[in-house]
C-alpha cells in the first residue's frame, strides 16, 4: 500500500510571511496536491518572547490570499512542549542524551579555543561522560543529545542528492534548555513524527539541521521523512535577497497591486520549471509539479518579470474579477486611501464599464486604479502641467465647438462618438491627434488614458458636456 503524502509548512511567527516562506508553502502545497495528499500547517511559536498574534494572523491571511490552503487546524508548537520533554527524558533514560553543567564562561572559552585552533566553534563534549556527581551546585543543567562522533551522516536529498556530513563536525546539540524548555531542533523532530510528515520541503539553509535531525531520528528508532532542500532566492543581481530585491512580506505585494494568481505563478517558477512553460493555471501546477524539476542553483527574483506577468494576468482576467480584487484591497493600496471610502455603487459600475480599456496598459492593480481616477474626480478638474499646456486658448475654443457637436448627438455610443469626432476633424481640417490630445486632457486632467472614445463613452454624455463646459 502506497503511503499517503503529508507535507508541512512550519513558519515561525516572529514576522510576516516573506516571499521565501510563501514559495516554500507553495511547493509543499503543490507536492501534496499532486499526490492527492495533505499539507499541514504548524506554527513554530516556541520563542514566546518574539512570537506575536499579529504575525500569526499575517501568515494565515497571506496564505489564504495566495490561495494556499492547509488541511486540518494549525498546530501550535508551544502547546506540545510536554510531549517534546517526554522524548528528551526517554533519550536520557536510554543513555542517548545527558545533562551538561557547563557554565556560560566555560562555553565561551570552548568557542575561543576552537577558533584559536582554526576549528569550527562548538561544544567539546565536556560533560558527555563525566559523572553528574561532580556537577556544581549553582548550575542548572541543559540536556544534550549524545551525537555519534565517528563516521558520517548521509542525507539522501531529493533535490541536492546525497550530502555527507562528518559526525565529528556535528557537536552534541541541546534538547532541553536549563529552564526545561525544548529547543527548536527537538520540537521539530517530535512534531514531524507525530504529525505523520512524509516529506520535508524547505530551504537549503536547513541542510545541516537535516543531518542533526537524522541522527536523532535514528536514536529514537523512527524513520525520517524524505528531505528536499530547495535553493534560496537571490536578487536579480545574484546577491542575497534583501528588501531592495523583493524580500518583503506577502501583504506588501498585495498592497502594491499584484494579483494572487500572478504572484503564485511567479513563485512557482523561482527554482522549478516545466520545459519552457512560463504561465500556469493552478490545475497545471498541481498536475506537473515534482521535486525532480527543482534546480540546485539559487533562483533570482526579478521585479520586472513579476510586473510583466502580473500585467498578463490583468489583461486576461475577467473584468468583474478585477473589480472584486480591487475592492478587497483598495484600502491597502498606497496613495489610494482617498478612494477606498468614497466610491459608491455608481462609481464601481462605471469602473467596471471602463475596465476593458483600462486593463490593457496596467501592470498592477494600483496602476489600474490610478488610471481610472478620471472617472471619479470632482468638477472642475485640476490639470497637471502637461495637460494644462495642451489646453491653450486655441484648444479651448476648439473644444467648445466640439461640445456643440456632442450636444446634437441623439445616441451616445462608441460608434456615434467616433463618427462625430472624425467628422468634426474633417470640418475643422485638423488631424485627429490635435483634437484627441486636448480632449483627453479636458476629460481626465492628465495626458495618458485609455482610448479617447472609450473615455467619453464611459463618462457619459452629461458628464462629458459638463467637463467641457468647465473650460
Amino acid at each position: 500500500m502506497t503511503q499517503k503524502v503529508i507535507t508541512r509548512f512550519a513558519p515561525s511567527p516572529t514576522g510576516f510571511l516573506h516571499i521565501g516562506g510563501a514559495r516554500t508553502a507553495l511547493f509543499n502545497w503543490l507536492y501534496a496536491q499532486s499526490h492527492n495528499g495533505q499539507m499541514l500547517l504548524r506554527i513554530e511559536d516556541t520563542d514566546r518572547t518574539r512570537s506575536t498574534t499579529k504575525a500569526i494572523d499575517a501568515i494565515l491571511d497571506g496564505m489564504k490570499w495566495l490561495g494556499i490552503n492547509w488541511s486540518d487546524e494549525p498546530v501550535y508548537q508551544h502547546q506540545r512542549a510536554d510531549r517534546h520533554r517526554e522524548i528528551a527524558e526517554q533519550l536520557l533514560r536510554e543513555g542517548k542524551a545527558y545533562h551538561c553543567y557547563c557554565s556560560p564562561q566555560e562555553l565561551t572559552k570552548m568557542r575561543e579555543d576552537a577558533r584559536a585552533k582554526g576549528k569550527k566553534p562548538g561544544y567539546n563534549g565536556m560533560w558527555r561522560e563525566r559523572d553528574p556527581a561532580l556537577a556544581p551546585d549553582n548550575i542548572k543543567p541543559v540536556v544534550r543529545f549524545k551525537a555519534p562522533d565517528e563516521g558520517d551522516t548521509i542525507i539522501k536529498d531529493r533535490v541536492q542528492g546525497d550530502i555527507r556530513f562528518a559526525n565529528k563536525d556535528l557537536d552534541d546539540l541541546i534538547l532541553l534548555r536549563s529552564d526545561g524548555s525544548p529547543t527548536y531542533m527537538l520540537s521539530v523532530i517530535v512534531d514531524d513524527h507525530d504529525m505523520g510528515i512524509t516529506h520535508i520541503i524547505r530551504g537549503d539553509d536547513h541542510l545541516t539541521n537535516a543531518a542533526r535531525q537524522a541522527q536523532i531520528y535514528e536514536a529514537l528508532g523512527w524513520t525520517p521523512p524524505v528531505f528536499a532542500h530547495i535553493p534560496l532566492i537571490h536578487g536579480a543581481d545574484g546577491a542575497k535577497l534583501s528588501k531592495r530585491h523583493g524580500a518583503l512580506g506577502v501583504e506588501a505585494y498585495r498592497a502594491m497591486g499584484y494579483l494572487p494568481e500572478a504572484l503564485r505563478n511567479y513563485l512557482v517558477r523561482l527554482g522549478w520549471s516545466h520545459g519552457d512553460e512560463e504561465i500556469f493555471s493552478t490545475a497545471q501546477m498541481i498536475d506537473w509539479f515534482g521535486l525532480e524539476n527543482i534546480g540546485k542553483s539559487a533562483a533570482r527574483f526579478d521585479f520586472k518579470k513579476l510586473e510583466n506577468l502580473n500585467g498578463h494576468y490583468i489583461r486576461e482576467s475577467d473584468d468583474a474579477h478585477l473589480i472584486e480584487a480591487i475592492k478587497a484591497s483598495l484600502h491597502e493600496f498606497e496613495g489610494c486611501e482617498d478612494l477606498a471610502s468614497s466610491l459608491g455603487d455608481e462609481d464601481w459600475q462605471r469602473f467596471l464599464q471602463a475596465m476593458p480599456g483600462l486593463k490593457e496598459r496596467a501592470k498592477t492593480l494600483v496602476e489600474l486604479v490610478n488610471s481610472a481616477r478620471y472617472l471619479f474626480v470632482k468638477r472642475p478638474l485640476s490639470f497637471d502641467k502637461k495637460a494644462a499646456k495642451l489646453l491653450n486658448d486655441e484648444a479651448r475654443t476648439m473644444l467648445k465647438n466640439l461640445a456643440q457637436t456632442f450636444t446634437d448627438l441623439e445616441e451616445w455610443s462608441l460608434e456615434s462618438i467616433e463618427t462625430s469626432i472624425r467628422d468634426f476633424s474633417e470640418q475643422q481640417d485638423l488631424k485627429l491627434g490635435k483634437i484627441a490630445q486636448p480632449l483627453r486632457a479636458a476629460m481626465t486632467g492628465i495626458t495618458t488614458s485609455p482610448g479617447i472614445f472609450d473615455v467619453l463613452y464611459v463618462l457619459g454624455k452629461h458628464e462629458t458636456l459638463a467637463r467641457l463646459g468647465d473650460l
